[in-house]
């Protein structure tokens, strides 16, 4: 994989939040490619428990500064870096005040979904986008780990469609087992409509649970990891029927050779 550049995008990424599936296979990922002599980056939102201080987090005013509009509001974008101790691995953190200055990442102190959650996902995949153009950064493979960021390649694939910097950029999207119970907001449809994203493209929005916020996902990905072992049975076999490329789980212990023959000989 060397010289390969590959994008990460996550909702959590080990150390800066508690280690869980998507947080440790959000940093173990890249790890593996900035071993093997990959260029890679990181991007995760700036959640407000994360400790700044504590993890070196310094703002890039080059990048920061312009305004994302997200369900016809005016959002300022805030980009933050930070390296990880002793990876050499940068990583850039998605921020605005509205969205992420919350101490909390995805629910309220009584495990309550944020009722904003579908604006705070839309701003991250735009924010990403955006401050990949600003670095003049092509990446190869954009990888996807975790819902916050699956908005992703929805809006690679319509929004951006006539980005020349992308025309060749692959998308790969982890599937990981579900996270969130319930719905997100029941307008986030619309909120993508806003965008011009088409009707029929994000069909399964109409009902924002997990699963079918994944199905769109999947949809828009190029190729796509089944990334934990107890994805449901109904999502694994939409992923199988889907005519997408995929690579069925393995084990952690196992992923580097998997995942670095799935980029090669399937991806790229």
């Amino acid at each position: 994989m060397e010289d390969k550049k590959i994008l990460y995008v996550s909702s959590e990424v080990v150390p800066y939040l508690a280690e869980n599936e998507v947080s440790s296979m959000s940093y173990e990922v890249p790890k593996m490619i900035n071993n093997q002599g990959g260029q890679i980056r990181i991007f995760m939102p700036r959640y407000g428990n994360i400790n700044e201080r504590r993890h070196q987090l310094h703002e890039v005013i080059r990048l920061s500064g312009m305004n994302l509009v997200v369900n016809d509001l005016d959002m300022p974008l805030i980009i933050k870096v930070a390296s990880i101790p002793k990876e050499r691995i940068q990583v850039y953190f998605i921020d605005n005040d509205e969205y992420f200055k919350r101490k909390a990442t995805f629910t309220d102190e009584d495990g309550v979904m944020f009722a904003d959650n579908d604006e705070r996902a839309i701003f991250f995949a735009k924010g990403v986008v955006e401050t990949v153009k600003k670095l003049n950064w092509v990446p190869d493979i954009i990888h996807v780990h975790g819902w916050m960021a699956a908005m992703l390649p929805i809006y690679m694939k319509h929004y951006y469609k006539n980005e020349a910097l992308f025309s060749e950029t692959k998308i790969v999207t982890s599937v990981y087992s579900q996270s969130f119970d319930g719905n997100l907001d029941i307008e986030m449809m619309n909120k993508v409509l806003f965008d011009g994203i088409p009707n029929d493209a994000v069909l399964d929005l109409k009902t924002p649970d997990y699963e079918s916020i994944i199905k769109a996902t999947i949809l828009h990905s190029d190729a796509v990891i089944i990334a934990s072992e107890n994805v449901s049975s109904s999502l694994t076999k939409f992923i199988e029927s889907s005519g997408k490329p995929f690579l069925p789980f393995v084990p952690k212990e196992k992923f580097a050779e998997a995942y670095t023959n799935f980029y090669k000989n399937t991806v790229l």
